[in-house]
């Protein structure tokens, strides 16, 4: 069943963002309304797309007429992998994810770990704003958690 759904998936057209890179996504289940433009993948959803991966219950998929991706929302123990414009890579996990492809800004929620591998960067709160075309990132801690970053600091050279 499973590779019944990717090949759909392909068939139908979905890709991550402007890069001509295949989009593989693998579920339990899977349901299209295409007039909607809405496809659903539940039970151990996971979508890889170059270096780009995630992992969740439920992934929905927005799409326009031409069958491109508007928005997506990956839900319930998202774990993603992410890189950048600028080949910065990012790991972490939420409850919820919502990624906009045409402007490559990602919105994480509730319990969000943000960690960029290559500069030993994290974020960690409630809600966190990704633009993943500059890198900028904004983050609000939740009603009793603040927001923590952590990050090394470099010895300064005499």
């Amino acid at each position: 069943m499973k590779p019944l759904l990717t090949a759909l998936c392909l068939y139908l057209g979905f890709s991550w963002n402007l890069y001509a890179q295949e989009l593989k996504i693998k579920a339990d289940y899977f349901e299209s309304n295409q007039k909607k433009g809405i496809s659903v993948f539940r039970g151990n959803v996971h979508i890889k797309k170059g270096f780009d991966e995630i992992n969740a219950s439920k992934v929905t998929i927005y799409t326009d007429e031409q069958k491109t991706p508007i928005k997506y929302v990956a839900e319930g123990n998202v774990a993603f992998k992410i890189e950048d414009e600028h080949g910065k890579k990012y790991v972490g996990y939420a409850q919820k994810v919502v990624y906009n492809p045409a402007k490559q800004l990602y919105k994480f929620f509730v319990d969000v770990h943000l960690k960029q591998l290559d500069d030993k960067k994290e974020i960690q709160g409630d809600e966190v704003v990704f633009n993943a075309a500059n890198g900028e990132a904004h983050a609000k801690g939740g009603e009793n958690s603040p927001v923590i970053m952590i990050f090394d600091i470099k010895k300064e050279k005499k």
